[in-house]
C-alpha cells in the first residue's frame, strides 16, 4: 500500500512538473529559430483555427496549453482578425497579447463617413498607420485590385468602409486597404446584395450613388429623400446635377464655378447623364441603405437651406423659388 501511495505520488508530481514546465513556457521566449513570420485572421475565424495557424508557423509549442490558457484568460474570444508579424523567438502568451486589442499592440483609428481615398491616406498616416503615398501607390496595384475583385478602372474608392478600426502594428499599406475592403463586404449583406439586383442595379452602381447621397447631405433622415430624387432623375434620364461630383471631378473646394459646371469630365452630372462612373467618396451603411431603399416621394430637385437641411420640390418653378429665398438668405 506504501509502495502505492509513494508510486502515485512520484506519478503526480512528475506531472505537475511536466504541467508546471508547460505553463512556464508560455512566458519564456521559444527554442524557435530567429526570424519573422507572418499570419492572417481571418474576420469571424474559430480560435481553434487561429491555434492551428500559430502551431503551423512555429509560433506556439503546444496547441492545447495555449489554448488552455487562452480559455482560462477569457481571451480565445478577444482575438482580433488582421495581419500579424511575430519575431521570433516569442513566448506563447506575447503572441497571444498581439492579437489582443487595448494590450498596446494595436493602432486604433476611425475612419469618418464620407472621405475620399486620398482623405483617408492623410488620416492614417496622422494617426502614424500608414505611409500616405506608399497607400496611394498601393491603392492603385493591379495586382491588389485583383486580388480583391475589383475593376482597375475604379479601384478602391467607395470600398474603404467607414468604421473603428484595431489595426496590428507593423500592418502594411496593402494589408490596411484589404481589411478597409474586407469590413465593407461584410456590411453589405446578402440581403442588400440580392436587393441590388431586384433593382437591375449593380454592387458598383449602387456604392457610386451611395456615394453622391453622402455627400449631398449629413442628414441620416433626409438621406432617402435625397436618394428618391436621383432616382427619379435617373428614371426620367435626367442629369444628376450634384455639385459633389463635380468638386470630385476638379478636384477643387467646395466653392465650385459656373466654368467648373462647364468642364466636360466623366464624374460632371451636369454634363454627363447618369451615374458618374465610379463612385466620389467612402459612403457609410446609412448611405447604402438608403441607395437601396429611396423614399416613396416625387421630388426631383433640392437645395439647401443653408443650417445642414435642405428643401425638397416636385418641379423647377418651385425650385426656383426656393434657390432665391435660400441664396437670399444665405448672403
Amino acid at each position: 500500500m506504501k509502495r502505492f501511495v509513494l508510486t502515485s505520488l512520484f506519478a503526480f508530481l512528475s506531472l505537475l512538473i511536466v504541467f508546471g514546465s508547460l505553463v512556464a513556457g508560455l512566458f519564456a521566449p521559444g527554442r524557435q529559430a530567429a526570424g519573422k513570420v507572418e499570419i492572417k485572421i481571418e474576420r469571424g475565424e474559430p480560435f481553434s483555427s487561429v491555434v492551428r495557424k500559430l502551431k503551423e508557423k512555429s509560433v506556439i509549442a503546444n496547441e492545447r496549453i495555449f489554448s488552455i490558457w487562452a480559455w482560462l484568460n477569457g481571451l480565445d474570444k478577444r482575438v482580433h482578425w488582421g495581419f500579424y508579424r511575430f519575431e521570433l523567438p516569442l513566448a506563447s502568451a506575447a503572441a497571444l497579447d498581439q492579437m489582443i486589442p487595448g494590450r498596446g499592440f494595436f493602432y486604433r483609428v476611425t475612419v469618418p463617413e464620407g472621405l475620399t481615398l486620398r482623405e483617408a491616406a492623410e488620416l492614417l498616416e496622422k494617426g502614424g498607420v500608414v505611409d500616405k503615398e506608399r497607400l496611394l501607390r498601393e491603392a492603385e496595384s493591379p495586382g491588389l485590385l485583383s486580388e480583391l475583385r475589383l475593376d482597375e478602372s475604379g479601384g478602391v474608392e467607395g470600398y474603404l468602409f467607414p468604421d473603428t478600426y484595431q489595426l496590428p502594428r507593423w500592418i502594411t499599406e496593402k494589408e490596411v486597404l484589404i481589411s478597409m475592403v474586407e469590413q465593407f463586404r461584410a456590411a453589405f449583406s446578402a440581403a442588400m446584395e440580392e436587393q441590388t439586383k431586384t433593382m437591375g442595379f449593380t454592387v458598383h452602381e449602387v456604392v457610386t450613388l451611395a456615394s453622391v447621397i453622402e455627400k449631398e447631405t449629413g442628414t441620416e433622415a433626409e438621406r432617402p429623400l435625397v436618394s428618391a430624387v436621383f432616382h427619379n432623375r435617373l428614371k426620367l434620364r435626367m442629369p444628376l446635377q450634384s455639385d459633389p461630383t463635380v468638386i470630385y471631378a476638379v478636384q477643387g473646394t467646395k466653392n465650385i464655378t459656373r466654368k467648373d459646371l462647364r468642364t466636360d469630365h466623366p464624374y460632371n452630372t451636369y454634363r454627363v447623364k447618369g451615374l458618374p462612373p465610379g463612385p466620389i467618396c467612402n459612403p457609410g451603411l446609412a448611405s447604402l441603405k438608403a441607395a437601396l431603399s429611396p423614399a416613396a416621394v416625387p421630388y426631383l430637385y433640392f437645395v439647401s437651406k443653408n443650417d445642414g437641411s435642405h428643401l425638397f420640390s416636385v418641379d423647377l418653378k418651385e425650385h426656383n423659388q426656393a434657390v432665391k429665398l435660400y441664396q437670399r438668405a444665405g448672403r
